[in-house]
């Protein structure tokens, strides 16, 4: 194989997430591989490898060698690994369309992530194990608004409105089994979330750009990454972050393919025609916020 064009930068990347997904240390990987830990870290960091320890890696990670390469789709069944992956994919971008439910997670406040725990831990029974997943897809997730804080890409964010009525309904819960008092408090919170949305686009119009649809939207959320004109990678994901959140049950995607960057960015725009715009959308999300 001709290792003259490979972008090791971008596969120590890939490892990492990889790694990250399936809860293997940095030790972990360094034992089964008979090398030091501070060779695991050079590799995730783009160091020159040789192709036959790429395969060892693949078949470690529970992956492909050609996944690794970026030649092949990526593909990651926790939330940790694909956050992982959003935020290197994110650091590295000047321009995010997104469109997830009921909105960007970069656009959320500095206590979502709080409250997006409190939700986690009473959706459901958990394991030691879950816990475990839970508590690293939320350090993560804490890395990449941070990231996205400094970095700043333009994010132009597509919004079904019948999405951001079932939020400001149902409000930050992640179970049913609340008490009344207990519901108010979470609407409560989900409206502070519209309200802050609309302050982010108010006050920073050039970094932030949204639209809001009342027409059907895809209930499989995307985002799609751009250098500048140049497309980089599309992220698609069944994981979600708002209401009735899920960061460990399903199967995420990532491809460089043009192809499925082409479509998916055909689909964006032929959503976004049919949309409110900028000071438009704001005018909806405030009539929203008023009827409920």
């Amino acid at each position: 194989m001709n290792t003259s064009h490979i972008d090791y930068l971008a596969i120590g990347q890939r490892l990492r997430a990889y790694r990250i997904a399936a809860s293997l240390r940095a030790e972990d990987v360094a034992e089964n591989l008979k090398i030091s830990r501070a060779a695991v870290y050079r590799l995730e960091k783009g160091e020159l490898v040789k192709i036959e320890t790429l395969d060892r890696l693949a078949t470690l990670l529970n992956t492909s060698l050609t996944s690794l390469l970026g030649v092949d789709t990526e593909y990651y069944s926790s939330g940790d690994g694909f956050f992982e992956r959003m935020r290197q994919l994110e650091e590295q971008s000047t321009t995010v369309y997104s469109h997830f439910d009921p909105f960007s997670f970069l656009l959320t406040s500095d206590n979502y992530l709080q409250h997006l725990s409190m939700m986690l831990m009473e959706s459901s029974s958990l394991t030691v194990t879950e816990k475990h997943k839970i508590d690293s897809a939320l350090a993560i997730l804490r890395e990449r608004k941070a990231h996205f804080q400094q970095h700043s890409p333009q994010v132009i964010n597509l919004v079904g409105i019948q999405h951001i009525e079932r939020f400001l309904h149902l409000g930050l819960v992640g179970s049913l089994n609340l008490s009344p008092s207990k519901k108010m408090e979470r609407t409560l919170l989900a409206r502070q979330e519209v309200l802050h949305l609309i302050q982010q686009i108010e006050e920073n119009p050039k970094t932030l750009k949204i639209a809001i649809t009342k027409n059907v939207v895809p209930s499989l959320t995307f985002q799609i990454f751009y250098r500048e004109a140049t497309p980089l990678s599309l992220a698609i994901s069944p994981f979600r972050l708002g209401e009735f959140p899920n960061v460990s049950t399903g199967i995420a995607s990532i491809t460089s393919s043009m192809d499925a960057i082409r479509r998916y960015q055909k689909l964006f725009d032929q959503l976004w025609e049919n949309s409110v715009e900028n000071s438009k959308a704001i005018d909806l999300l405030k009539e929203t916020l008023e009827r409920y």
